[in-house]
């Protein structure tokens, strides 16, 4: 089978029966995941934390790779979460992500969910590694070697991955012409671009690993107060429409449990069983973008962050960057 034979999964809703305020226990509520394996990215603070509580609740045996091990250590005994494990990994260094990856191989672990919850957002002017813009860097190119990696244990159970995108999609597609902005750096057209590049990874790789049982999702999480926002002033956001000068936050936003619900239902829902490459949000697979609606900034995945054409250039764009490259 190649991946022409392999059915699409239609950008458009399932109608799962959860929604906007649902949260990841409730997803997870009544479902007996004992014996299943995961892999966590940033699962010690924000929404990876509130993932990591709903998995560990369902019998998951979790894995947290952390920059900070030691820390993520602490918060996560603090939070009283058994059945976790947690790993030193770097995602804005190349060769930390292949020791981590090479040391979970060694482990004889198995995977079947994988969730690339880190990221950085907005934030100043960063270069890594050989001179990468950080948010490319970490939130896409980290974890597309950390798949790619990972790729010899992720096949062999039929895995899970999910890639955490957002509606910072909509600010911008993928920069081809200059990944790295080296030629003027904008934070949030840069944040677009990795959040973009998170929908489209999850696009290619359900088309790759689809016929080794390996099935990919974005997701947006939705609108949350987490650690995400650190590099924002107050004015900023005030200014985004996110909150009012008292520091309300408008409706629509979610608490910790309910941003994690979309990545929990997207690892785990029964009813993604034989689907993949799409772009999920609210418990939902989401529908495209209505140019017309007043929430169009909002809600659903605008056409440049789901083209296979697009992945596919950025799957051979990253591959040619990080010189890793499982299906090469």
């Amino acid at each position: 089978m190649n991946r022409s034979d392999l059915q699409e999964t239609p950008q458009m809703p399932l109608n799962s029966g959860f929604g906007h305020d649902s949260t990841a226990a409730s997803v997870l509520e009544d479902m007996d995941l004992s014996g299943c394996s995961a892999i966590v990215t940033g699962g010690y603070s924000g929404l990876g934390l509130e993932t990591v509580r709903a998995l560990v609740s369902a019998g998951v045996e979790v894995s947290v790779p952390a920059r900070r091990a030691d820390h993520a250590r602490g918060v996560l005994a603090d939070a009283e979460l058994g059945n976790v494990a947690v790993f030193e990994m770097d995602l804005g260094s190349q060769d930390s992500v292949k020791r981590f990856a090479a040391q979970y191989l060694d482990s004889g672990r198995r995977l079947d969910i994988l969730i690339n919850n880190a990221a950085i957002m907005a934030c100043p002017e960063t270069r890594v590694g050989p001179g990468w813009e950080a948010q490319f860097a970490i939130n896409h190119l980290g974890h597309f070697t950390l798949v790619n990696e990972l790729w010899p244990v992720l096949s062999t159970d039929g895995a899970r991955v999910v890639a955490l995108s957002s509606t910072g999609h909509k600010r911008s597609g993928i920069h081809f012409d200059d990944p790295q902005f080296t030629n003027g750096y904008d934070k949030w057209e840069a944040y677009g671009q990795a959040k973009t590049a998170n929908s489209l990874f999850a696009v290619e790789l359900d088309a790759l690993g689809a016929q080794s049982g390996v099935r990919a999702f974005a997701v947006n999480p939705g609108g949350i107060m987490t650690g995400l926002q650190r590099h924002l002033t107050q004015e900023e956001m005030v200014a985004a429409g996110w909150m009012d000068s008292a520091g309300t936050l408008r409706e629509g936003f979610k608490n910790t449990q309910q941003g994690a619900a979309t990545s929990v239902w997207a690892a785990t829902s029964p009813l993604l069983d034989g689907h993949g490459g799409v772009y999920c949000e609210d418990c939902d697979i989401a529908a495209p973008t209505d140019p017309a609606s007043e929430l169009a900034r909002f809600a659903g995945v605008d056409a440049h962050a789901i083209d296979p054409e697009s992945a596919r250039r950025l799957w051979e764009l990253s591959a040619e960057l990080t010189g890793v490259n499982a299906f090469g």
